[in-house]
């Protein structure tokens, strides 16, 4: 009995894994081609983003609402509190974060951001002695926001942003993940000058279907980001999760980062790189404490990366 219901469970991970590669898969060779229907008479001029300076480049990475299409990955590393008379021990894990924008009209776009858990690595009591930390690395769940924002045409350095964001439970473990297919909306709002950036993304997510054996969710994760942007690719700003669990109790609701972030932007040839080095410190009283941890953030975009320049034929190779 036992080894059929692992066999279950097993076949059960590996369908739900399946579908939403699937989906993911759709929407991100889908998007673009519902972008190439759109007049080509707005697309930007060949090299438009080739001919920007770093700090200018590093302005639209900052900016959640760029035009430049972007791959991320995301290093973290954070300690737990395990509990009275335990050792901390470190949770970390590596996230894949594409940023594709498209412009959909001349004056609205659409950004898909899938954020896919490569691997999560966490300690918790050994199920089987619960006075020892065992560990788990898997993958995790995989995060999909679908936005629609306005061009600065007709908004101006305003960020404004709306539409839905998707929890698909992808993890192959239930320490590493929620069990729960989930959805909501996301909003951001924020504003970009010569010299800095201020805004904040919200996400809410409110579960639908999944396992049964798993507690259903109502969870928001707000992002902050503030950012002063310094000569030859530099920057300075503030980059956090500020997380709220719906469902927890009263005392345990909120887990609020603080700390800094320092990012570089670099010039590869045609291309752009950069890393992102960032110390925080969280504020939580739920019963796994995360006290300290550090985050690295790197970056890849070609630098003729404008959407609408890729997919009106008017990006050529050299």
């Amino acid at each position: 009995m036992r080894s059929n219901a692992f066999e279950e469970e097993e076949e059960d991970m590996k369908t739900k894994l399946i579908l939403t590669l699937t989906c993911m898969v759709v929407i991100l060779f889908n998007t673009p081609l519902w972008a190439a229907d759109t007049s080509a008479t707005s697309a930007p001029n060949e090299g438009e983003a080739g001919g920007k300076s770093l700090t200018e480049l590093n302005k639209e990475l900052t900016n959640p609402l760029s035009s430049l299409w972007s791959i991320a990955f995301q290093q973290n590393n954070y300690m737990l509190d395990m509990g009275a008379g335990k050792p901390d021990h470190w949770n970390s894990n590596l996230n894949f974060q594409p940023v594709l924008p498209v412009a959909l009209t001349d004056e609205w776009n659409l950004m898909t951001r899938p954020v896919m858990t490569l691997f999560n690595s966490v300690p918790h009591p050994d199920p089987h002695n619960p006075s020892e930390i065992d560990r788990t690395t898997a993958f995790g769940d995989t995060v999909l926001m679908e936005m629609f924002f306005p061009s600065p045409k007709l908004v101006g350095n305003w960020l404004l942003g709306l539409g839905p964001t998707f929890i698909f439970p992808t993890a192959s473990s239930d320490y590493t993940g929620q069990g729960k297919w989930q959805v909501g909306p996301a909003a951001l709002a924020g504003y970009l000058s010569k010299k800095w950036i201020l805004g904040a993304l919200l996400q809410n997510w409110t579960s639908f279907g999944g396992s049964g054996n798993r507690p259903d969710t109502n969870q928001m994760n707000l992002q902050p980001f503030a950012a002063y942007f310094l000569p030859n690719g530099w920057s300075i700003g503030y980059s956090g999760n500020i997380l709220a669990n719906w469902e927890a109790d009263g005392g345990n609701v909120w887990t609020v980062p603080s700390g800094c972030r320092l990012p570089r932007l670099l010039s590869l040839g045609h291309f752009r790189s950069g890393c992102n080095w960032g110390d925080s410190t969280w504020s939580t009283t739920r019963i796994l404490l995360a006290r300290n941890g550090t985050s690295s953030l790197w970056w890849f975009l070609s630098s003729r990366s404008s959407s609408r320049a890729i997919f009106s034929g008017t990006e050529q190779g050299e």
